[in-house]
């Protein structure tokens, strides 16, 4: 396939190299050659066939609007826009292309995100509980797309309408670490899903696109991946 990696930061970057490991053609374009969505126009992406986007939450809509507009699938891991779910899960409808998005990539914290929603069922049971997560400092969102998930799954899972607390961390170099404390009067039960390093995001993101191939529809990666 041809693709175009939006970022060029530490995982757009490992994204393109894991795609041509994978015997992809790549092109990246970073926030210079992609500024006002330049890199979008409906000329330059001729012949890409999809658009991977590890960029910031201030410009995501508009790669989005601008791509799927010319008709181009999507894999989106930049966190910080759902609140634009549903009007962007229409704009893909209409215009008929493809599209993949998650808080994260990782097969490892998809699992995480499993074990919590089974685990929530102890706030039925006189547990209280706490989400903390930590990533590093140039991380531009707070709370982290993950630990929003995890709070979600853990709402449904427990059929409790009030969300844990999340206590978000901005240190050093973490690649990201999220924890869940479910605790009562007896026991406490942790549960932690540390990322060594972001291969495991960009491994996903990589196999999303293959995924998306010949799809139409809008799609989160929670309910796909065990097909990849």
């Amino acid at each position: 396939m041809n693709i175009l990696v939006l970022g060029r930061g530490k995982t757009g970057s490992l994204v393109a190299e894991v795609a041509r490991r994978r015997g992809h053609s790549v092109h990246v374009a970073g926030a210079v050659e992609n500024a006002a969505c330049a890199a979008l126009n409906p000329e330059k992406l001729r012949g890409i066939d999809v658009v991977i986007d590890f960029t910031a939450p201030s410009c995501v809509v508009g790669h989005i609007e601008a791509c799927v507009a010319a008709g181009k699938h999507m894999v989106v891991g930049t966190t910080g826009w759902h609140g634009e779910v549903d009007r962007i899960r229409t704009l893909v409808d209409s215009h008929g292309t493809g599209f993949v998005h998650a808080a994260n990539f990782s097969i490892g914290v998809n699992l995480f995100l499993e074990v919590a929603r089974a685990a929530a069922a102890a706030l039925r049971h006189d547990y209280s509980g706490q989400i903390f997560e930590r990533h590093h400092v140039q991380k531009k969102d707070a709370p982290s797309g993950t630990a929003i998930a995890l709070q979600r799954v853990i709402r449904e899972g427990s059929g409790n309408n009030e969300d844990l607390e999340i206590t978000s961390f901005r240190e050093g170099d973490v690649v990201g670490l999220h924890e869940v404390v479910l605790q009562s009067d007896a026991d406490r039960i942790y549960l932690c899903h540390d990322a060594k390093s972001r291969q495991g995001f960009a491994d996903g993101a990589v196999r999303a696109a293959e995924w998306l191939a010949g799809k139409k529809g809008f799609y989160e990666f929670k309910d796909i991946w065990r097909e990849l």
